[in-house]
């Protein structure tokens, strides 16, 4: 007798197949994570800093504003990653 994780695992299968990934094809994913990991903190590192001296000086929606800043700016290079890796699984598909 099968569990319910088992069969909803089978049907998940069935509905999408798991895609096996080349070497070089992982390699561009982790290059891609380092990448984008490098991008995504290299802003925060410079609007922390701004967010820093305008915090010192009390300017509070500033502060907020570049707060807001960061968060966009995290979630559009998060989402740029995730559409690229996305591409490379698909080239996995389609060969």
């Amino acid at each position: 007798m099968k569990t319910a994780y088992e069969l909803a695992m089978e049907r998940l299968n069935q509905a999408a197949p798991a895609t096996k990934l080349t070497g070089a094809q992982k390699k561009q994913l982790a290059e891609l994570d380092s990448t984008y990991a490098a991008k995504i903190a290299g802003r925060e590192i410079a609007l922390q800093d701004e967010i820093a001296k305008l915090a010192a000086a009390g300017d509070s929606e500033k502060v907020e504003a570049l707060q807001q800043q960061l968060v966009k700016e995290r979630k559009s290079l998060q989402a740029e990653l995730e559409e690229k890796k996305e591409q490379i699984r698909r080239s996995a598909v389609a060969k």
